[in-house]
């Protein structure tokens, strides 16, 4: 990780170094805090954070699932994350981590009396799956993990505690030799990836599950919108696991992953094994709408 400059804490820039918490804050032992990832590219007109307002709104949702009551408006978080990305200057792309997590104060399972904490942290990032992955697509296990039960977790949070059945299933695969790990749910159909949502291509339909047992993905969401604009038929449905390994095409879609081919799934060939055309054409489409190369979508900007 490269460092910054600052990063933004309860109101106040300090320096990256300084920005450190006590060992006992609360949400270091008892997992509850919510954070959210958002991205910022270098267009044309300059540095422009992607959907600001949708991560920050999911941000606060988070925190009230999880009954954190946040001391910030949305407005202030909006603010804050300009802010810092202006006084670190960045010359690249951006990676922007808020989180809301409980700090130093009260111990045992009761959070309410523990201190609300916000901090906002952003970096230089590149491509989270890697450049080559982008043209010629990743390799994927289906993890041995399913996804979190919806009886005993709240996925629509982004929860620091939901992340250790993703980190798990993400060790999991890389350790078998693979890239990458897809989840599914307690009755066996796809849920999502460690930290993507899937898509599939089948007869030129693309289709990727309901958010019932996943977070719902932002970027999912403008795949859909390019997807529908495109007038590339699009199906919400569940999908089983022998489907993913005969269909034609497949990719992961999130903030880090941005759009993402995957060429082989445990070991099956997808496709040609390599990046689809149908996965081409969004990928492109999604590129040009975060670099500010699409007018339609310039209002999911915002400018720096």
């Amino acid at each position: 990780m490269e460092k910054a400059k600052y990063i933004w804490m309860n109101g106040e820039f300090v320096n990256w170094d300084d920005a450190k918490v006590h060992i006992l804050t609360h949400t270091l032992h008892y997992g509850n805090g919510v954070f959210e990832g958002t991205r910022a590219y270098k267009t044309q007109k300059g540095l422009a954070i992607f959907r600001l307002r949708d991560h920050t709104k999911r941000l606060l949702n988070s925190a009230k699932i999880t009954a954190i009551k946040t001391p910030y408006t949305l407005e202030e978080l909006e603010k804050a994350q300009i802010e810092l990305l202006r006084k670190n200057d960045f010359d690249g792309n951006v990676y922007i981590r808020p989180l809301i997590y409980l700090g130093y104060g009260v111990m045992g399972l009761y959070h309410i009396n523990a201190p609300v904490e916000v901090a906002i942290a952003a970096w230089k990032w590149g491509t989270y799956l890697g450049e080559e992955g982008l043209e010629k697509g990743i390799r994927v296990k289906i993890s041995s993990f399913a996804r979190n039960s919806v009886k005993s977790t709240m996925g629509k949070a982004k929860a620091v505690a939901n992340y250790l059945n993703s980190q798990l299933a993400k060790y999991e695969a890389i350790e078998a030799g693979y890239e990458e790990a897809l989840l599914l749910d307690e009755e066996g159909f796809v849920a999502e990836g460690s930290g993507e949502c899937l898509f599939i291509v089948r007869d030129g339909v693309l289709i990727t599950p309901p958010n019932d047992n996943s977070l719902e993905s932002i970027t999912q969401d403008t795949v859909l919108r390019i997807a529908r604009d495109k007038n590339i038929p699009i199906e919400r449905r569940r999908i089983t696991r022998d489907e993913v390994y005969i269909c034609d095409e497949a990719f992961f879609t999130g903030t880090a992953a941005e759009v993402t081919p995957i060429r082989e799934v445990d070991a099956r060939v997808i496709g040609n094994g390599a990046r689809g055309p149908i996965t081409k054409e969004l990928q492109e489409a999604y590129f040009d709408v975060v670099y500010g190369r699409n007018e339609a979508y310039e209002h999911m900007l915002t400018y720096i």
